[in-house]
């Protein structure tokens, strides 16, 4: 029988107890594969890559080497978030790579959101390199696949981040969670007592605000976007209904502005942020809620007090035609 395809008669993780079952039964089978041998995880801080490092931490402990790289551009409170649950709370054995300054310097000037994905992927993977060559011991690559990966794949993760690193290194997969999907891979995390705003973490992609700081990235301009998306990410998250998905986006174009200087107004050229939110079921269409007026206001009035930051828009283009995502 094939390992990678889900077995018909698996029932789905819904409920407390299917999860614990899971996790006892994937905390023997860990064991019984890794032994006293060391796993290398590359952890994002996503749901899919924190589950993994949980199930792994309970069978195997202090021979898990968790390795987080910041690079720039991740969403705000996420490296410190990965940190403090996972050293601090969980005891993880976590090396933590700042590598902020050399992910902006090689993105620097590059408009082309194609170009910049392939710059976030190589040098993630350059970065993970050096990371795991520094190691001894290592044996096996643990990673956050899920089961959508292996369907939308057929078979190899080209997509992964670290996808290309077992060849090289010799390294044996751990994969824990490749038959589940997403929503049992968050029933999961939750029995494993992991905090909510991981577990139910945005959906995020790979790049990170890579793609979302549209055009050529530049440092003023990612920052004023990451603080505007903690403000969309707090007030959108506490509706009753929460979207499927929600963020913001700054294009690279500015508009007239005015702002006061001692009681003067001074008109400046200043950017925009683009709120979106989305419901979709398979992401192939997307839908746009509604969204109270009131809460619109709240998060333009605290937008545009962001440094460099004029303009407050709604996007309300559904998919198709437009996608989910700005770039």
């Amino acid at each position: 029988m094939d390992n990678n395809v889900r077995p018909e008669t698996m029932e789905r993780i819904v409920s407390s107890e299917l999860a614990k079952a899971f996790i006892d039964e994937q905390v023997a089978l860990l064991k019984e594969q890794i032994g006293d041998k060391k796993v290398l995880l590359a952890l994002s801080g996503g749901v899919d890559s924190s589950v993994v490092a949980a199930l792994l931490i309970k069978a195997i402990g202090k021979n898990l080497v968790c390795v987080h790289v910041n690079h720039g551009l991740l969403r705000k409170g996420e490296p410190e978030q990965v940190i403090e649950v996972f050293r601090n709370q969980m005891d993880a054995n976590l090396i933590y790579v700042d590598a902020v300054d050399r992910f902006l310097d090689k993105l620097a000037g590059v408009a082309d959101p194609e170009q910049k994905r392939k710059i976030i992927g190589e040098e993630f993977i350059r970065v993970f390199e050096e990371e795991a060559m520094k190691l001894d011991g290592i044996k096996f690559l643990a990673q956050g696949t899920i089961y959508p990966d292996i369907l939308e794949s057929v078979g190899v993760k080209a997509h992964h981040n670290v996808g290309g690193l077992p060849e090289k290194f010799g390294f044996e997969l751990v994969e824990p969670v490749k038959l589940l999907y997403k929503d049992e891979v968050r029933v999961v995390g939750k029995e494993l007592g992991l905090p909510d705003n991981m577990v139910y973490r945005q959906p995020f992609p790979g790049p990170g605000l890579g793609v979302r700081c549209v055009g050529a990235i530049t440092r003023d301009r990612l920052e004023a976007l990451r603080e505007a998306d903690a403000i969309v990410r707090e007030e959108i998250g506490a509706l009753p209904e929460v979207p499927w998905q929600y963020f913001c986006a700054i294009p690279d174009v500015q508009s007239t502005g005015i702002k006061y200087v001692d009681g003067q107004g001074v008109r400046y050229m200043g950017w925009a942020v683009v709120i979106r939110a989305v419901n979709t079921v398979d992401a192939v269409t997307a839908t746009v809620p509604e969204i109270p007026f009131k809460v619109l206001c709240s998060m333009r009035d605290k937008i545009v007090k962001i440094p460099g930051v004029n303009r407050v828009l709604w996007d309300i283009s559904e998919k198709p035609v437009a996608t989910i995502e700005w770039e």
